[in-house]
Parts: structure tokens; C-alpha cells; sequence
């Protein structure tokens, strides 16, 4: 465990289990309705989307898409490598918190759909009438899934000579997980 510096990548381990540190995590997925989503093409061109999206106890990230929009295509030829980061756009410069993950991503098993359109539409401000028909068959629009591998939420600014380096904290899934159950 170390404190976040150069060598590291500007990344603390050492706060990866402070409830508060997990706290904020939490706040942040449950705060915020769209992410964005990078995905990047067979060939290495990189893509970001921003997306709504919703998020089971797993952390699990789930958001609807067209199958042949450029993200599911790259989901589709990339082995489904995917980036996320959340976080609220209308903090003021300097003091956006965030939280990222990395992890795989795929299309969601129809056998799921029924219970994942449940959590986006749950979710949503405004209310559809969706069926989980109208993301199977020959329908254009998936539901996707991303199951994060590893997570990290903004850590404070460190001053360096003149200038002011972000960093983040690693942290432990299953504790945002936990935080998650208990929020619920």
C-alpha cells in the first residue's frame, strides 16, 4: 500500500478500504444517471460515449445501445474491453468527483433482459413503455453489460512544483458493493 505519486501513476492504495473513500463512490454511481463509456476499435482507435445507465449490487453497468452504433461495434471486435467513468459535469473546475472502472463488456443474455430493463426503467426520469421485446430478435437497440474488473474514485490534488496533479484511489469492488446494499 502506498500514497499516490509519479511512480504509482498518481494512484493511493492506501485509502482503498476508508469508509469514506467508499462512501464517496457510492454517492457518485447512485447520483449520477449517465457515464461514459470508452470503448476502443480492433485497429486502436479509442471512442467515448456518454450514456445513461443503471447499476445492479455487483456494480454492474448496464445501459441500451444500437447493435451496429460505433461502442457495440468496438465492444463486439475489441473482446469487449471497455472503460467508465461517472461523474457529475457541474462541479466546478477542480472539484469533480469521479469514479472509473475497467472491466469486460457484452451484450446482455436474453434471459436477463426482463430484470435489467426493470433497473433502467427504475432509474429513468422519464417512464417508457418498453417491453423486453423491444431490445431482443430483430430489434436494432441491446442491452449491454459491463461487469467491472477494477474501480478507482478521485483522490485529492497533490501540489507538485507549480502545478496541481490530479490522483485516485484504488478501491476494493466488493467494498462498493457492500456500500451500495446498504444505501438501498
Amino acid at each position: 500500500m502506498e500514497t499516490a505519486n509519479a511512480t504509482n501513476g498518481w494512484v493511493n492504495t492506501i485509502d482503498c478500504q476508508n469508509p469514506e473513500v467508499i462512501a464517496k463512490a457510492s454517492r457518485i454511481i447512485t447520483n449520477n444517471i449517465y457515464c461514459t463509456l470508452s470503448t476502443c476499435s480492433a485497429d486502436g482507435y479509442p471512442w467515448a460515449s456518454p450514456v445513461f445507465f443503471a447499476y445492479d449490487d455487483n456494480c454492474n453497468i448496464y445501459w441500451s445501445s444500437a447493435i451496429v452504433s460505433k461502442h457495440s461495434q468496438n465492444l463486439d471486435n475489441n473482446h469487449g474491453r471497455v472503460a467508465i467513468a461517472i461523474y457529475n459535469s457541474s462541479f466546478s473546475e477542480g472539484s469533480v468527483e469521479g469514479l472509473y472502472f475497467c472491466g469486460t463488456a457484452s451484450e446482455l443474455k436474453p434471459e436477463e433482459t426482463e430484470r435489467v430493463l426493470k433497473l433502467l426503467i427504475n432509474r429513468a426520469t422519464k417512464k417508457h413503455n418498453r417491453t423486453a421485446a423491444d431490445y431482443l430478435n430483430d430489434s436494432p437497440r441491446r442491452i449491454y453489460q459491463c461487469q467491472p474488473q477494477e474501480a478507482w474514485v478521485t483522490g485529492d490534488r497533490v501540489a507538485v512544483a507549480n502545478q496541481l496533479v490530479d490522483t485516485k484511489i484504488q478501491i476494493n469492488l466488493a467494498d462498493l458493493q457492500n456500500s451500495i446494499l446498504i444505501e438501498q
